[in-house]
């Protein structure tokens, strides 16, 4: 095994090699020989890790989990300082793999995260050679000033602060030169390192992460579609007022060069800013939660990059409000009708704790005989508490770590269950875990009125589509009733909650439970 996995490099730098000939750009750090062998050297070495490390130590001892846990640690950093130094396309794989917290080992998770504040910068050269290439003209003939400093750098592009000449405040997006070019080899190599460690590992499933990658960079990379997107979530979520969508500035954009309303504000998971600016967390998570289930359960198009620096938070002076700024819109995923269905009614089932329906859905969407495990990957809540009902209980500490460790421990079932799925659950299960992240920053995490709002959403999306598919006017109008009742009903049950939680709700139980006990004992 050992052997095979030193072979391995020989020919995965052949097939590489062979591809990557006659390519035009000349820096060899970024498309030559180093960058290249960096990557089957950076393989090689956590392959053969992981094949001699392990060897010699029976299966399930404690040995073997504190070593499992030391191999992991190191390759997870070796994972990383690669995709810090090929940069790119590496860098935002390694990004999603890093926002996977309840789907891969904490080692590499914890490891990974980091990823989001190390991605590289372009050069002022750099950045005035895309401008000039895209917009035909120099930066100083476009705007009255351009700090140099990006207000944040990513794996795909950077974001400065400009003032346009007619003394509008903006903020320019613009694609590191190289990533363009280098994204679909990247994407080959990976893709060629990866069928080679899955010879090596039978159970290592990890090719969905190169389909993801081919399906979306293309699309990422595409800065006119983020803009669209942009305009069309705007639109989608207009009924909500404490969401912001940055205007975007068409004459000034190009497929990499993205001109767009100025907006700041705080992160979204700085639960310390939004005390000190007087902005109610809970408030911010509910909206959030919102924002999401509108997406995911009723339109369907939803904005799959939710880390905390692309949702920020800012108090309007003038009304005192706190909005919710949505940033970088490239990255959405569009769900079919029939899957959207299927996982509303899986939501469904999750919040009643129906385990009939659960195993049903579950299976509808590809989980199989893995449907437990599936049903913890989607609430991040363990099998005891999916079967109680994950609306009854917080999520405690013990739970917590129980579910990270089990991400180890089932890593095989896992990928399979990613590899069985539909494409479309893959950013979604992205999309919960970095939700989860920012929930578990404002310790706001598995409350009540989160579920029910979902609950709210799943019920309109599945009556729409129940109507759009009867004949009977009857029949539109019982669903209609049916669904007017069920929401009622959880109205009422939010107005229950909130007046359990409340002084006024105390007082008024306290004062019901005094004369209900006066009437059950009169004095004689």
């Amino acid at each position: 095994m050992a052997l095979r996995a030193l072979k391995f490099a020989s020919w995965t730098a052949a097939a590489s090699g062979i591809y990557m000939y006659g390519n035009k750009f000349l820096d060899p750090n970024d498309f030559g020989v180093v960058r290249v062998g960096r990557a089957i050297a950076t393989t090689a070495v956590i392959t053969y890790d992981y094949l001699t490390s392990l060897r010699s130590v029976p299966y399930g001892s404690e040995e073997y989990e504190f070593l499992k846990s030391q191999v992991h640690l190191r390759s997870a950093e070796r994972l990383r300082e690669l995709c810090c130094s090929n940069r790119g396309t590496f860098i935002k794989v390694g990004q999603h793999l890093g926002a996977l917290d309840y789907l891969l080992p904490e080692e590499y998770t914890r490891t990974l995260k980091v990823l989001h504040s190390q991605a590289p910068q372009s050069t002022r050269q750099e950045i005035e050679q895309v401008i000039r290439e895209d917009l035909g003209k120099e930066i100083k003939e476009l705007f009255m000033s351009f700090e140099d400093t990006p207000l944040g750098a990513a794996s795909l592009a950077q974001v400065h602060k400009a003032v346009l000449q007619d003394g509008r405040t903006v903020a320019v997006k613009i694609q590191h030169p190289k990533v363009q070019a280098q994204s679909s080899k990247d994407i080959l190599l990976m893709e060629v390192l990866l069928l080679v460690v899955k010879q090596i590992f039978p159970d290592f499933e990890f090719m969905w992460l190169v389909e993801e990658a081919k399906k979306n960079l293309p699309l990422e990379l595409d800065f006119l579609n983020e803009g669209r997107n942009a305009e069309k979530v705007a639109h989608m979520l207009k009924n909500f007022d404490f969401l912001k969508v940055p205007r975007i500035y068409w004459e000034l954009s190009t497929r990499r060069v993205l001109l767009m309303e100025f907006m700041e504000g705080g992160q979204v998971n700085d639960r310390a800013y939004m005390e000190r600016n007087g902005i109610n967390v809970n408030e911010i998570s509910r909206n959030l939660g919102k924002l999401y289930s509108e997406m995911i359960f009723v339109n369907g198009f939803v904005h799959c990059d939710p880390h905390p620096g692309n949702v920020l938070v800012k108090k309007c002076p003038s009304s005192g409000k706190a909005h919710i700024i949505l940033l970088d819109h490239g990255l959405y995923q569009v769900l079919s009708e029939s899957f959207r269905m299927d996982y509303c009614r899986l939501w469904q089932a999750l919040i009643k704790a129906d385990m009939k329906r659960v195993q049903k859905y579950s299976r509808r969407l590809g989980a199989g005989d893995l449907y437990p495990l599936f049903a913890c990957m989607l609430t991040a809540r363990s099998w005891e508490s999916v079967n109680r009902g994950i609306d009854q209980s917080p999520v405690s500490a013990s739970e917590d770590m129980e579910i990270r460790s089990n991400a180890a421990t089932y890593l095989p079932q896992i990928t399979q269950l990613l590899n069985n799925v539909p494409r479309q659950m893959l950013l979604l299960l992205k999309t919960n875990d970095l939700l989860r992240g920012i929930e578990s920053a404002l310790h706001t995490r598995a409350s009540a009125s989160s579920f029910l709002n979902m609950s709210r959403c799943c019920i309109r999306a599945v009556s729409t589509y129940q109507r759009s598919k009867s004949h009977s006017l009857y029949r539109r109008a019982q669903i209609s009733f049916t669904e007017a009742l069920s929401l009622w009903q959880i109205n009422l049950y939010e107005l229950f909650l909130w007046l359990k939680g409340s002084q006024l709700g105390n007082w008024v139980i306290g004062q019901a439970s005094f004369c209900w006990e006066n009437a059950s004992h009169p004095s004689t």
